[in-house]
């Protein structure tokens, strides 16, 4: 595109190309529509085919994430073809060949074609690819790979993005998703990869019965640690694939008077009842805290569409129902498994951005304790023994003998664990919280997403404080850790204040996650504490916005 905006004729061949090559005739049909408006001088079509053509995809340690539409700078059959491809070469270059590959989706715009394409570009190749029967949960994937000795699976979703994405992600034949080399690795076979149309194709993937699924839900069945079972659960799977197999999972487990919110329960890819579907999201979780409201429930469970994310709701102390936060939650099962664990030397992990609250509680029980960089891929290769792993982002591995990633299924069945527990001893999550808290001290976390137009604006960012780390946040003295070339963040800690800056890999912001921590003298000193600690916070999050806004 020119800088009036006009067409150029790079671009216009450029999208030639891609039509030619394109192996779907949904996708080629669109991109030539967008093409001729362009070339009539539409500047809306100019802007809209110099995004679509500005791509490719960025294979990362996620793999795959974006909107579904036709040209490279999206998710379609193409680009699933070439990356199936790339992703087959690497794999045969390590030594794979011929060796079984796990192929599941989600319910999302796209995603039984984008499996299907998937498995057809492995058979070619020459892989043993196995079909999950029909949308499933990506624990389930997960667990597959592992379960059947596969040298890799692929899950087709988007997680919880916004409707119009889809996305693919890779698991290596641990079970976990890759980390570097790998995507660098298979960014450049896909890049080395043919056109979509001379990539070959082949019929004849294995398509799996219920056999795996039952499987995993009798490990999952086996994961509570109590007997009692007397527990009223709303919940909801967010319109993602998560509902039939929660149910199941927990009734299995002794778990069986359970309501999902209605308008949620079945799979849709339009997401109609959220704005964005994520339990992290204001609102999102709204039908759910009304049906636990309506039906007296003692505890409510949100997964996000691909039920890999766990978020638990509870009645509060003045009997409005609420969301619990992703440290909350990671704590209270944390402490739940440490304290009926029987692996001997047992390593409990969180990222760097968690609360770490979990380290004191892993210390009184004797625990090793890990922290490493964000995501799942770093959090279960923590380290030997490791019996439990969680980020504040929602995601909480329970199970790390049979799931190598967060699981949503599995965290919810112990979470129904731990409060049935405590319901039969006549206590709650929050009586929980409150003794952790008087015990290991007032933890309060934040989230600061400062989001930029230009990515040039962030690296500036980053550089000026990298150059002129600040000595202090509302008077209390930090000092300036940097993780370079290890990873691109910042950490500052003083007494008390920790702060994590970073910039998001997925979106165009920069994070800055905050973390106040104040000592509790005794239970009568709770409320004070956390009033303390929740000024100091205030005054954290208004001098990071103060430092955000000056550039440094």
């Amino acid at each position: 595109m020119n800088s009036d905006g006009r067409l150029t004729s790079e671009l216009r061949d450029q999208a030639f190309r891609w039509i030619a090559d394109d192996v779907d005739a949904g996708s080629r049909a669109e991109l030539e529509s967008i093409l001729a408006q362009a070339m009539a001088g539409v500047p809306a079509a100019v802007a809209d085919l110099t995004d679509r053509m500005g791509g490719p995809l960025e294979f990362g340690t996620a793999g795959l994430r974006g909107p579904v539409r036709a040209g490279p700078n999206g998710m379609n059959p193409a680009v699933v073809v070439r990356t199936t491809a790339g992703v087959a070469s690497w794999l045969t270059a390590h030594g794979h060949s011929g060796r079984i590959v796990v192929v599941g989706r989600d319910a999302r715009h796209g995603s039984a074609e984008f499996a299907g394409a998937a498995a057809e570009v492995l058979r070619a190749a020459g892989f043993d690819v196995r079909v999950l029967p029909g949308p499933l949960p990506t624990p389930v994937l997960a667990f597959a790979v592992r379960h059947l000795g596969a040298a890799a699976g692929i899950q087709i979703t988007a997680s919880h993005n916004p409707p119009a994405d889809n996305g693919y992600k890779l698991y290596d034949g641990s079970g976990a998703q890759i980390v570097p080399p790998s995507d660098q690795e298979i960014e450049t076979a896909i890049a080395s990869a043919p056109a979509a149309r001379q990539v070959p194709q082949a019929l004849g993937a294995t398509p799996l019965g219920e056999e795996v699924l039952h499987d995993y839900l009798a490990r999952v069945a086996g994961l509570p640690r109590g007997t009692p079972r007397a527990l009223r659960v709303a919940a909801t799977p967010m319109h993602g694939v998560g509902g039939e197999v929660l149910t199941q999972a927990l009734a299995r487990a002794g778990f069986t008077d359970v309501r999902l919110v209605a308008e949620q329960a079945e799979p849709d890819p339009d997401f109609p009842t959220v704005s964005f579907p994520n339990p992290e999201e204001p609102g999102a979780a709204d039908l759910l805290l009304a049906l636990a409201s309506e039906m007296d429930a003692d505890l409510a469970i949100a997964l996000d569409p691909d039920a890999d994310r766990c978020a638990l709701g509870v009645r509060d102390r003045d009997g409005a129902w609420r969301m619990l936060r992703g440290d909350e939650t990671g704590v209270l099962l944390g402490e739940h498994i440490l304290s009926t664990t029987d692996v001997a030397d047992p390593l409990v992990a969180t990222t760097i951005v968690s609360s770490s609250m979990l380290e004191s509680i892993a210390a009184a029980h004797g625990a090793r304790y890990a922290e490493t960089l964000t995501g799942f891929k770093w959090l279960v290769r923590a380290g030997a023994n490791l019996v439990y792993a969680y980020e504040e982002a929602l995601g909480l591995c329970v199970n790390p003998d049979f799931v190598l990633d967060k699981d949503g299924i599995a965290a919810a069945v112990l979470a129904c664990d731990l409060a049935a527990t405590l319901k039969a001893a006549g206590r709650c999550l929050l009586d929980v919280l409150d003794e952790l808290t008087v015990r290991h001290g007032v933890h309060l976390t934040d989230q600061i997403s400062l989001r930029v137009t230009d990515l040039g604006e962030r690296a500036k960012l980053l550089a000026a404080l990298r150059s002129t780390p600040p000595t202090e946040f509302a008077g209390t003295p930090v000092t300036t850790e940097d993780l370079l070339p290890e990873a691109d963040v910042l950490r500052m800690r003083g007494p008390g204040v920790r702060v994590v800056i970073r910039p998001s890999g997925t979106e165009p912001k920069l994070k800055t996650y905050l973390e106040v921590t104040e000592p509790v003298p005794g239970t009568d000193a709770l409320d004070a504490a956390r009033s303390t600690a929740s000024n100091r916070l205030s005054a954290l999050r208004e001098a990071i916005n103060s430092l955000l806004a000056t550039g440094a």
